[in-house]
């Protein structure tokens, strides 16, 4: 589907020499898809997003990906502070935690999903650094959530999902999601639970407890794998 022009003000140039390598999925956490847009467009919000994809299906375009979308905010992923700097940010139309969650549209997902991957194969983005802003960003968001179907988008190719949970994780828990990628203390200031439920919420959303339990700790072996078999 070609994106619909809803061109944002809210945007800069990004740092010289910097690649685009991350993908940032959003829902935008508010009541509806025309409040989400006026908001992305609106100078004073100073907020802004490359895409946002309503739930029928329709995908706006706001930010040329040339550009720095200001989505990300505060946040930190495999050393990188500036993730507005490196990424794309995609909205998905949803309520949020805020004003009642609830499950993506089928339609919807299919959108996100051929939009997604007409920008990692633009971009070479590699699967690893499909992210959720809560796994960027755990110490204040949540989107997009526990009920945004991860393994639906890694059938498709676009995203990491692990394959198999018998691996075992050979270093603690914490140094394994910092392998990973999440940002830490002294990176961020979060407590370790806060971005163990981030984790879960992305990797095992039937359960949230910020404990790395037996399953976390064969869920992050898996994807410590993946992501190495990638680089090989």
């Amino acid at each position: 589907m070609e994106p619909i022009a809803a061109p944002s003000p809210n945007f800069d140039d990004r740092p010289a020499n910097t690649p685009i390598d991350i993908l940032i999925l959003h829902y935008t956490g508010m009541r509806t898809a025309a409040e989400a847009v006026a908001r992305l467009c609106d100078p004073e919000a100073r907020v802004s997003a490359h895409y946002t994809v309503d739930e029928d299906g329709t995908v706006y375009s706001h930010v040329p990906e040339e550009r720095r979308a200001w989505h990300a905010g505060a946040s930190f992923w495999a050393g990188a502070r500036d993730v507005n700097a490196r990424s794309i940010g995609i909205e998905i139309v949803n309520p949020g935690h805020e004003f009642g969650y609830r499950s993506f549209p089928d339609v919807q997902i299919e959108a996100v999903i051929e939009l997604a991957g007409e920008v990692v194969q633009r971009r070479k983005i590699p699967t690893a650094r499909i992210l959720g802003h809560s796994d960027v960003a755990p110490a204040r968001k949540l989107d997009p959530g526990e009920l945004f179907p991860w393994g639906k988008l890694a059938l498709a190719g676009v995203s990491l999902w692990p394959q198999t949970r018998r691996h075992r994780l050979d270093v603690p828990f914490e140094d394994g999601l910092r392998a990973f990628g999440y940002g830490l203390p002294p990176e961020m200031e979060v407590q370790l639970p806060v971005v163990i439920e981030a984790f879960q919420r992305h990797f095992r959303p039937a359960r949230i407890d910020g404990r790395p339990d037996a399953e976390c700790e064969a869920i992050l072996a898996a994807l410590l794998r993946e992501i190495d078999i990638t680089r090989d």
